[in-house]
């Protein structure tokens, strides 16, 4: 059973240091003033401020999400339990009145707030922005926008929790991360397109290997929110709009917390089996 006083003592802990960890701070704070500029220069580029102000910011924000946040939720997952065990707080805790599941629940959820509270700060200062300026249509896209970029987040953490219980050093974890990132913001859009033609896959398997990416997952989402269609995606947005039609945005969600709660689930066995050595 779990004592769920004991995950909201853990999640305490962990907003208390996420705001005393530099790169945390770092990103939020690149995060929120990227997130100002782009709406600046959005609404600047409607030529009359208002018109569309939410769905053309949201737009914008899109690219800006896919580089940061994944980053983000990456690397203070991977500190997560690696930084913990390398400083020796980890087999503190543990000899504590608290179990594993425990322990690693109330990290995930603290760092997952943490995040959240980094998007609410980098979206809210824009959104007022849009809004002091009159730009009040498509809120509600950008408050979808929101939702899914926090669900990217905690995808993007589940894997850093991943990776942090497979490794004993946190140096070693970050590196891992850092690839990763790599891997998955570079295996986008042209890594799609050049696997396509190498090994001739056919629309169908294209838009099935689309799935293995929740950064893509994240982006055909936001998308279909803002524009509620696929068509700027080529054939590949096509074919999973004809294929799953009304229900595309909720299979899309669905894969996307699957990507949480997988890496989450693998984080747990390795986490028992492992321990804190």
């Amino acid at each position: 059973m779990i004592d769920f006083e004991n995950v909201f003592i853990l999640t305490q802990k962990e907003l208390s240091e996420a705001r005393r960890n530099r790169w945390f701070v770092l990103y939020t704070v690149a995060f929120a003033g990227l997130a100002l500029a782009l709406a600046w220069l959005a609404l600047s580029g409607v030529g009359t401020y208002g018109l569309a102000g939410f769905g053309r910011t949201g737009a914008s924000l899109i690219n800006l999400v896919l580089l940061i946040i994944p980053l983000m939720g990456l690397t203070l997952g991977a500190l997560g339990l690696a930084g913990e065990r390398e400083r020796g707080t980890l087999l503190y805790m543990l000899t504590q009145p608290i179990s594993q599941a425990e322990l690693l629940l109330g990290k995930f959820i603290g760092l997952a707030l943490a995040i959240l509270v980094a998007l609410v700060l980098g979206f809210g200062l824009s959104g007022l922005l849009i809004a002091w300026q009159g730009g009040a249509t498509q809120a509600s896209d950008y408050l979808t926008l929101v939702l899914m970029a926090f669900a990217l987040a905690l995808a993007s953490l589940s894997l850093g929790f991943l990776i942090s219980a497979a490794t004993a050093k946190s140096a070693t974890a970050v590196g891992i991360a850092l690839f990763l990132w790599l891997l998955l913001v570079f295996f986008g859009d042209l890594g799609l397109m050049g696997t396509a033609l190498v090994l001739r896959l056919d629309v169908g398997q294209l838009f099935s290997l689309t799935l293995l990416n929740p950064l893509q997952l994240f982006k055909m989402a936001a998308i279909l929110a803002i524009r509620s269609n696929l068509e700027v995606l080529g054939p590949g947005g096509i074919y999973a709009v004809r294929t799953y039609g009304s229900q595309l945005m909720i299979f899309l969600l669905a894969i996307l917390l699957a990507w949480t709660a997988i890496p989450l689930t693998i984080t747990y066995l390795i986490f028992r089996k492992r321990g804190v050595l």
